[in-house]
């Protein structure tokens, strides 16, 4: 199934929208930290790419400008390839462990009481970042605990 290039890079900004980042995935799930550095990336790259080629421009003259401009769009780069990493995740579907493990939360949760969208036979990372949104929103500490320990 081959998808756009924009088609990725706005699955990756939902899915960082709703992916939960908290302590307890992180030993898990590697979205955490991407997720992390890709926010940190999305606000600390484009002025430093600014700087970066414009330093670069100033110091050494304009017969390096390709290369300032090449430093440029580098900095410019990074959160990009972090939206579009987690654009591909989102549309993975679960190994069957981590199915099986989703679908014992679900069912957990729609026994609470939770609103959640209905249980996908062939779930998607993108419904597990629903399913744990609405669990560290919904529920205790101590219930969403036991299934970290």
């Amino acid at each position: 199934m081959s998808q756009s290039v924009f088609t990725l890079l706005r699955d990756g900004q939902d899915y960082m929208n709703t992916w939960p980042v908290k302590r307890e995935l992180y030993a898990f799930f590697p979205e955490c930290r991407v997720v992390s550095a890709t926010k940190l990336a999305i606000k600390t790259m484009p002025p430093l790419a600014i700087v970066a080629a414009g330093m670069m421009f100033n110091v050494l003259g304009a017969a390096y400008l390709p290369q300032a401009l090449a430093i440029g769009l580098f900095f410019i780069s990074l959160p990009v390839q972090g939206l579009l990493w987690l654009g591909h995740r989102s549309n993975q579907v679960l190994p069957p462990q981590l199915k099986s493990w989703y679908q014992e939360v679900h069912r957990k949760m729609a026994a609470e009481g939770c609103e959640l969208q209905a249980m996908r036979s062939q779930p998607k990372y993108r419904e597990l970042a629903s399913t744990l949104k609405t669990a560290f929103s919904e529920l205790d500490r101590v219930f969403t605990q036991k299934w970290f320990n």
